[in-house]
């Protein structure tokens, strides 16, 4: 092995004021034993720094992504939305990730926020999903619309859609809308019509066992947990609402299930049903706060998972693109410490 270091001694110009920092700043350092983060095992003796890229790729669907990050579906239709959509789809095309568009629903009715929404020619070899709720596609299905699904993704050039589950939401909603027909009939009735790759998604409060056994037993392209944690719709809706209705419901914004909760959910299921289980591709998102979150749940799953954000994305998105790109730079700093010295529990 050639050794990188070519000289036996090196100077260190930054000593004196580095020893300095030491000093002031070690008493504000200490990590209390409450603090210490239980999920891993730190293994420092095993290997020396990244010499370069040490993140895995991961395939999605016909994809290869770099890193094991998706942006979860956030906005469109309003004044920042076309440059946050375009700042998400530039990086998601210069770092290597997928990406889901926020609700398209106004595109089934209109063209005047298309441009807001057309961001692939930003990550031409990345996925992009467009994104519609399940009470509209209720609707479109019993319409038998399944030309106007297929020319949205047209023209879009989106890779498949996203539909996103929300009782709660569209229930506490001041104007929500219903459905009647439970969520799983319509997905198989899209399956049947729709030669396209379909991702199902909660919207902040995760499902609960049975939900997943049903969607697990269906050849979706990926499951997105959209788990509790994170930003939460139903109690956003409620926020909207008067005090009376917000005092009164705001308990059903707490029900729901975690990430963690969920993947156990999910291996039980591969368990229980071997061979019946179709999906096998999971997006795990909800309450996703950090890379350390998404590297733990990501290395526990048994089925090909990559890990979600949102509103963290949104948050620098909102600022510049050069923002945007520093957090990514950040994540991607931390990650690969994480692939290189810590091993899951």
């Amino acid at each position: 092995m050639v050794n990188p270091h070519t000289e036996t001694s090196i100077p260190d110009p930054t000593a004196t004021e580095r020893k300095k920092d030491h000093i002031e700043l070690a008493f504000r350092s200490r990590v209390e034993l409450p603090q210490i983060d239980p999920r891993f095992d730190y293994e420092p003796a095993l290997s020396g720094h990244p010499a370069g890229k040490n993140i895995p790729d991961t395939g999605f669907l016909q994809f290869t992504l770099n890193l094991p990050l998706w942006v979860s579906s956030m906005t469109g239709g309003t004044e920042m939305a076309s440059t946050i959509n375009a700042n998400l789809a530039r990086a998601c095309g210069e770092f290597g990730m997928g990406m889901g568009l926020g609700s398209c629903r106004q595109l089934l009715y209109s063209d005047e926020y298309l441009e807001d929404f057309r961001v692939k020619k930003y990550m031409p070899g990345q996925p992009l999903f467009a994104n519609l709720g399940i009470a509209q596609l209720e609707l479109m299905v019993a319409n038998k619309e399944y030309a106007a699904i297929r020319d949205l993704i047209q023209k879009l050039d989106a890779d498949g859609r996203i539909v996103h589950i929300n009782p709660l939401q569209e229930w506490l909603q001041p104007e929500g809308d219903r459905y009647f027909v439970s969520p799983v009939q319509t997905i198989e009735q899209l399956l049947d019509h729709l030669d396209i790759p379909i991702i199902v998604k909660e919207v902040g409060q995760g499902m609960g066992k049975e939900s997943l056994r049903q969607l697990m037993k269906l050849p979706l392209a990926a499951l997105d947990f959209g788990a509790a944690g994170g930003t939460n719709f139903a109690l956003l809706e409620l926020l909207r609402s008067e005090p009376l209705r917000f005092e009164h419901l705001k308990s059903l914004a707490r029900v729901g299930h975690t990430a963690g909760t969920m993947l156990d959910f999910v291996h039980e299921i591969i368990e229980e049903e071997k061979e019946a289980v179709l999906c096998r591709q999971l997006i795990i998102s909800g309450g996703i706060t950090d890379f350390l979150d998404g590297y733990y749940l990501i290395q526990k799953s048994r089925l090909p998972a990559i890990y979600a954000q949102a509103s963290a994305f949104l948050k620098h998105a909102t600022d510049s693109y050069e923002q945007l790109c520093a957090y990514i730079e950040v994540q991607i700093q931390g990650l690969s410490a994480a692939y290189q010295f810590l091993k899951v529990k």
